[in-house]
């Protein structure tokens, strides 16, 4: 029997008997379970900056007289204060690794990195054969980093997991990104889709799997945002070359460059001011670059989300405002530089505040009939690699 349209099935709404079943005829509407009542359950950050910050100077002081070793206690300390802050439907999440986990893997990355310069340094062309072995190395670290943060976070005592292959990780994190920095960017959302499938779609609760394919039409629709950006960086570095060049055309500058070469009209001084000039006009468009780039993780955020499924029934939600992320996110990174970095709590939890209230579930049925599955967590040491490299995953 072919369904409506309006009835196609979904996470919420799944296959009518009539539709899927070849046997006995489906009992009466009367008789059939209720479909369960579709919940929403926000997100919430309780942490306050003040606290946060106690646990901030003394992980930094720490790791200063202990020329860096206690840097994995002080890691752990801070990623359970910040899990144990993340609530959804009244339950927080929790962080298992364990501190001498994270020394070890930091020493093993430091040892492979101060490795790799020194061969650098000294054999450069075994350096190259070392960098392409890392290049390769890479989508394995990426696997076994994803697993290690997935099976040491937990809620309400169900674990996470992370099922990703070696190979899986080549398009989104190596084949992709190189295609989309070879076209400036403008391939970024096969790399967005690619990438983000792998981290959630390899991801698992409780021994339930997530499925997440975002749309790609709707990934290209965030590079809109951005490239309007990136114009308007090119438009003021345009304008401020111009102006540059017409006061250099009317000898504004003579002055200047006279003084630099101590009046023998040497060139040498005024080819280092034109450069300077260069180099001041280009930090509008550089900026520009960077913040095109917040704007359309912001987008990603909420196209990647909302096509993320929990269970076959249960979905995630995002509604990040991007221009909203995008003024939190300067004014962090400005009150850190000029607080010498002591408002880095204060950022930190603020920006967690709002991603928070960002993100919720949309659950159909209870999420409390999961069961706990113990885990090997694995080695540390891959994702300490990520962390080193910049990468940002959290489950």
């Amino acid at each position: 029997m072919k369904q409506d349209a309006d009835n196609e099935p979904g996470p919420w709404n799944p296959p009518s008997p009539e539709a899927t079943a070849d046997g006995p005829p489906a009992p009466p509407a009367e008789q059939r379970p209720a479909a369960p009542a579709i919940v929403r359950h926000d997100f919430a950050f309780t942490g306050e900056w003040k606290e946060y910050f106690g646990i901030w100077i003394v992980n930094i002081l720490l790791t200063i007289v202990t020329l860096g070793v206690y840097s994995a206690w002080a890691k752990v300390r801070r990623q359970r204060w910040f899990y144990g802050h993340t609530l959804v439907a009244g339950s927080a999440f929790e962080y298992h690794a364990r501190p001498v986990q994270i020394l070890i893997g930091r020493i093993i990355v430091l040892v492979l990195i101060a490795g790799y310069n020194l061969a650098i340094n000294f054999v450069p062309v075994v350096g190259i054969f070392i960098g392409i072995a890392f290049l390769f190395a890479v989508p394995w670290f990426l696997a076994r980093g994803l697993r290690f943060n997935a099976r040491v976070t937990s809620w309400r005592n169900r674990r996470f997991d992370f099922t990703g292959s070696y190979w899986g990780a080549w398009p989104g994190f190596i084949l992709w990104p190189m295609a989309a920095y070879s076209t400036g960017g403008i391939l970024a959302p096969f790399a967005s889709k690619s990438g983000w499938s792998y981290v959630l779609g390899k991801a698992r609760f409780a021994g339930r799997d997530i499925a997440c394919d975002p749309d790609l039409d709707k990934l290209f629709r965030q590079l809109g945002p951005a490239i309007l950006v990136i114009v308007g960086g090119i438009v003021l570095a345009v304008a401020a070359v111009g102006v540059l060049a017409v006061a250099g055309a009317g000898g504004v500058f003579d002055g200047l460059t006279g003084a630099l070469n101590g009046g023998d009209g040497d060139s040498t001084a005024a080819a280092l001011l034109i450069a300077a000039m260069v180099y001041f006009a280009l930090i509008p468009f550089l900026l520009m670059f960077a913040l095109a780039g917040l704007i359309y993780r912001a987008g990603v955020r909420n196209v990647v989300f909302n096509a993320t499924v929990f269970d076959g029934r249960h979905m995630l939600h995002s509604s990040v405002n991007r221009w909203r992320y995008l003024g939190i996110a300067v004014t962090n990174f400005l009150s850190t530089v000029f607080s010498f970095g002591l408002a880095r709590p204060w950022a930190a939890v603020r920006m967690a505040k709002f991603m928070a209230a960002a993100t919720a579930i949309y659950a159909a049925g209870g999420l409390d009939h999961y069961v706990a599955i113990e885990l090997d967590e694995g080695l540390a040491a891959p994702a300490e690699y990520l962390d080193v490299e910049g990468f940002d995953f959290g489950f």
